[in-house]
């Protein structure tokens, strides 16, 4: 029968170090709040259970977390009091009767569910307590983890430890899996003897072991446990992301010129054999697939670019746009809300939004597809094999037909039919001579001026 498992997720902390004027666990990692990665690790595990402890910003903390597939109940911390007050405060939570009790931290996004689940067996192997820790060879200012015969005897703060002590390079993490049944008792037996007055988590290794319980620690890597508490930190958790993402797809078949200057939403998803060139940014909900071509200094967001399809340098993808097999969209490009169809091409200084454009057809520079009159924005649809030329501006909504050939400079307010030209410009006058005549002009025009100052 599987085991059952509630996850404590602590979330109260003011967030004074960030400096901030909302919560910390708010903060983005990878385009995301980083309370939601911990719930995505927490669901990884196995976890559908979420006791989610809040205090500052409550409601949007509680939103954050609720990314769905896991279900989740907010419990208000009103005292900062400790951790083992903290995990109290899911109380009504953790009487439910779970196997697991699961405490992690709202601070921690690079977590995964492999140290997560190594602790839950160890609960189901017998332990009553299982510590997650990390090896680290700085490990100055952190709790070391003290083990004999294969069982954790205590947890040792630096300030108390002796110097063989402190030459212990396990240290705890802050993360704990507690035996479901036992839980609320022992939790309850965390005294406040103490300088500071408050009820620390990191107590129940004496305490189940006082009573006969068993103590364990499991190990997990030293940047999974990394925690945030202010904007250096952030910066650094961003950086061990993109990381291991970057790592991660290469691996599975990307091809990254330069992988550390390119930079991945925590949702973007790439094909095999794409190619990503340097200095590309993809914001969430970019999608590129098998075989299409990213060059340099690129943006895209909510965007998808099928297979073989083609962007940039210097274009940028807005959400919606949608790039068919084999399309391309150029340098110094912008699409939104655009759908390209197969083989279409809008390659340079070229702006499209709320368009469809057909297979096979040709934008040409500086085209504007203008979509919106200042209360409304309309659509403008191209068909298969069309050619715009360079300059035009297209006033939707408007409809151009197949094969139709809009001369360079037009500006287009009416439908075109299949396979027709259209001219939308003014026609050219030659003044012989002005040219001469309008310099002089300006020539004493300015000489005047001089002569007046």
């Amino acid at each position: 029968m599987e085991r059952t498992c509630l996850a404590v997720i602590l979330a109260a902390g003011d967030s004074t170090r960030m400096k901030s004027s909302k919560s910390k666990v708010l903060h983005p990692i990878a385009g995301r709040p980083m309370i939601a990665h911990v719930v995505e690790a927490v669901a990884s595990a196995g976890i559908s259970s979420v006791a989610l402890v809040v205090g500052r910003d409550a409601e949007d903390v509680a939103k954050a977390a609720d990314i769905g597939g896991v279900g989740i109940e907010s419990y208000l911390q009103k005292e900062r009091l400790g951790t083992g007050h903290a995990v109290l405060a899911a109380r009504d939570a953790i009487a439910k009767g779970y196997d697991d009790i699961l405490v992690t931290y709202g601070d921690v996004p690079l977590q995964t569910d492999g140290p997560l689940k190594a602790a839950r067996q160890g609960l189901a192997d017998g332990s009553d307590i299982v510590v997650i820790g990390f090896h680290t060879d700085r490990p100055t200012g952190y709790g070391r983890l003290l083990v004999k015969d294969g069982e954790l005897i205590a947890i040792r703060e630096e300030k108390d430890a002796t110097d063989a002590e402190r030459t212990v390079t396990w240290c705890n993490s802050g993360l704990m899996a507690i035996n479901g049944r036992k839980a609320l008792d022992l939790l309850q037996r965390i005294g406040n003897a103490n300088a500071k007055g408050e009820y620390y988590l990191t107590d129940l290794v004496e305490i189940a072991r006082s009573l006969g319980g068993r103590v364990t620690a499991v190990d997990a890597p030293e940047i999974e446990m990394t925690g945030c508490n202010n904007r250096a930190e952030l910066a650094v958790i961003e950086r061990f992301w993109q990381e291991r993402r970057r790592h991660e797809m290469m691996l599975s078949g990307v091809s990254m010129i330069a992988p550390e200057t390119v930079f991945l939403s925590y949702d973007t998803v790439i094909g095999q054999d794409a190619l990503i060139e340097p200095n590309v940014v993809f914001g969430p909900g970019a999608v590129i697939d098998s075989g299409a071509v990213i060059h340099a200094f690129s943006h895209i967001e909510g965007a998808h670019v099928s297979e073989g399809a083609t962007v940039g340098p210097f274009a940028r993808l807005r959400p919606g746009a949608d790039l068919g097999n084999g399309s391309k969209v150029g340098n110094f490009c912008e699409v939104k809300n655009g759908r390209l169809g197969e083989g279409a091409k809008v390659n340079h200084l070229t702006y499209i939004g709320d368009a469809v454009i057909g297979a096979g057809s040709n934008i040409g520079a500086g085209t504007i597809t203008c979509n919106y009159d200042g209360v409304n924005k309309s659509e403008t649809v191209i068909g298969e094999n069309a050619f715009i030329g360079s300059n035009s501006s297209l006033v939707a909504p408007v409809t151009i037909g197949d094969r139709a050939y809009i001369a360079s400079g037009s500006v287009i307010t009416a439908d075109v039919p299949a396979d027709a030209l259209a001219l939308g410009r003014a026609r050219q006058e030659i003044k012989p001579g002005r040219a001469t005549l309008l310099r002089e002009r300006a020539l004493a025009i300015k000489a005047a001026k001089k002569a007046k100052a």
